[in-house]
């Protein structure tokens, strides 16, 4: 213990003394990646859009919902309509399962009711029931979004599943002269054999399944390679 009076010793560092390591902070870790973040907004927005509607729905009531500021949803989205955007091609996703792995070695059968999620479980078919009576609503009340609607909902979808036809085609699992026309028709016979939100027309989902797997077996018979 040194007395009151006397000063302290300053002690020079020589060639031979290392300073300690200091370990700086990088600021608060990430909790999310970019692309969990991205879909956890668009997850909430479909949400939202299902319930307040188009034009009820702002930026602001989806930045609150998902508990981020306006400016970081503004980072990812640039506008309402660009969020909408995301919605309709994250829907897309929920209708068809495309595009497919590069390695895929299946039946088409099985691959097509993969697409089509036909075996789709109860709780994700009632979210994709309540976005179609969503758009079928909004359309009408908002033509505007009917060309989005179908530029980046039926249009790409269509395109994407003659892209997958073309490449049975090239495999010689089926023959059809014109994929977007063969798109266009699998569409027509599965969405429309699912009979739209809240439909009466199957005694349950088991015997409605039994019908689009029956489309599908109709399409394959009237493909098949000489």
């Amino acid at each position: 213990m040194r007395d009151a009076g006397e000063q302290p010793t300053l002690r020079l560092m020589d060639n031979n003394d290392t300073m300690p390591e200091i370990k700086r902070s990088r600021g608060r870790p990430k909790t999310q990646s970019d692309d969990e973040r991205r879909q956890a907004i668009v997850e909430e927005a479909q949400r939202t859009f299902v319930e307040l509607g188009y034009r009820g729905t702002t930026t602001d009531i989806v930045a609150a919902r998902c508990h981020i500021s306006k400016q970081t949803l503004y980072r990812v989205f640039k506008s309402k309509a660009d969020l909408f955007l995301a919605v309709v091609g994250s829907h897309r996703r929920m209708m068809l399962a495309l595009p497919r792995p590069e390695d895929e070695d299946r039946p088409v059968d099985e691959v097509l009711a993969d697409i089509f999620m036909i075996d789709i479980d109860e709780v994700a078919e009632r979210e994709r029931e309540a976005f179609i009576s969503f758009v079928i609503r909004e359309s009408q009340q908002v033509p505007e979004l009917v060309d989005i609607l179908h530029r980046e909902g039926v249009d790409r979808s269509r395109k994407l599943l003659a892209e997958w036809l073309d490449l049975q085609v090239a495999r010689k699992t089926i023959a059809i002269d014109n994929t977007l026309s063969g798109a266009r028709m699998l569409m027509d016979l599965l969405f429309g054999g699912m009979a739209g939100p809240g439909s009466r027309d199957w005694k349950d989902r088991a015997d409605r399944n039994r019908h689009l797997r029956r489309c599908i077996d109709v399409f394959i018979r009237g493909n098949q390679p000489h």
